[in-house]
């Protein structure tokens, strides 16, 4: 071989061996980058100590095991959840900015009539994480012991049978009004400034019903305080066998179920989504997570992405017409 072919050839093996690395340099660009590179912020839009909060800061470390990544809590209250749901949906979509949300803040927030957007289409539903039912809570002494007496009752005394709720616009008022819608029936709303006090009220019997929260009903009813008419799940809780249904008892087809979700920014990646949804749903089914939600009267219900879409855009469908047909106003 001469020497100006051996320089011929030394070229070629230079050029070929530029040419690929530009190829695996190419190709290395072309492929997304890793998720997550940097913590995942979760908007919560109540303040610490509330469900979402809770529910947030007992998944958030399991989350972040299974990210890799540090996973920090965000509390923006204000506006029943509509200022947290404004900062998340303005959010860059790329799976660091995730936001809890419940049903009745995801309902209220596309029944006020100040809202400028549409929950079903500005978030990425990720997955559902727990319900939890109601309880129809009596305060002693209370004429009805049952929901087919309750309902006599009330058609008896339009108005005076009297209901408490912890705000006007909770999911508590709401399944009063539609309890009313239903039965054709007018129980009387009355509204506070949180289930406690309400539960203050139904015990001193100021109220003779509350619509209380399995957790918050649970020690009134064990003490013999207040007495449980029904639970207002679909079907008999594991939690309370015993009970029956709203529907089962009286009111065929009535469901009332609060709930918690994780949505995203609307155009996050579907990868992203999916990644997230396995997670989610991985922790929930550990014995841990599970024994955690009961305890605090919840059950784990984790879901797929699009049961989250349904469920969402049967929620708000529902409780539009209840407060259609019903008048009342949330402003």
């Amino acid at each position: 071989m001469n020497l100006n072919h051996a320089l011929t050839m030394s070229a070629q093996a230079r050029a070929a061996a530029v040419f690929a690395t530009a190829i695996v340099a190419g190709t290395a660009c072309a492929q997304p980058s890793a998720y997550p590179v940097r913590p995942v912020r979760v908007i919560v839009g109540f303040q610490p100590g509330g469900g979402s909060d809770l529910l947030a800061r007992l998944i958030a470390p399991k989350l972040a095991e299974r990210l890799g990544q540090s996973v920090v809590i965000d509390n923006r209250s204000g506006a029943g959840g509509g200022i947290a749901m404004e900062i998340g949906r303005a959010a860059t979509p790329d799976g660091y900015t995730l936001l809890v949300v419940s049903g009745s803040q995801v309902t209220n927030v596309s029944l006020f009539t100040k809202t400028d957007f549409d929950v079903g289409k500005s978030f990425a539903p990720i997955a559902q994480m727990t319900s939890e039912a109601y309880i129809f809570l009596a305060r002693e002494g209370f004429a009805a012991n049952s929901v087919k007496e309750l309902i006599a009752l009330a058609k008896a005394k339009p108005g005076v049978v009297s209901c408490g709720s912890s705000g006007t616009g909770s999911f508590a008022h709401l399944g009063i009004e539609l309890f009313n819608s239903m039965m054709g029936v007018r129980i009387l709303h009355v509204p506070y400034r949180g289930s406690g006090q309400a539960l203050v009220d139904l015990l001193g019997g100021q109220i003779d019903l509350t619509l209380a929260n399995t957790i918050s009903a649970t020690p009134h009813m064990k003490g013999g305080r207040a007495k449980a008419l029904a639970i207002t799940s679909a079907a008999r809780s594991p939690l309370f066998p015993e009970l029956p249904t709203v529907a089962e008892a009286g009111a065929p087809g009535y469901e009332l179920l609060s709930w918690y979700g994780l949505v995203a920014p609307r155009a996050t990646p579907a990868a992203i989504v999916t990644q997230l949804n396995t997670a989610i749903v991985e922790i929930l089914g550990t014995p841990e997570i599970k024994a955690n939600l009961v305890r605090g009267g919840a059950e784990p219900s984790p879901s797929t992405p699009q049961a989250l879409a349904a469920r969402i855009e049967s929620e708000v469908a529902k409780w539009r017409k209840v407060v259609r047909e019903t008048g009342i106003r949330l402003e």
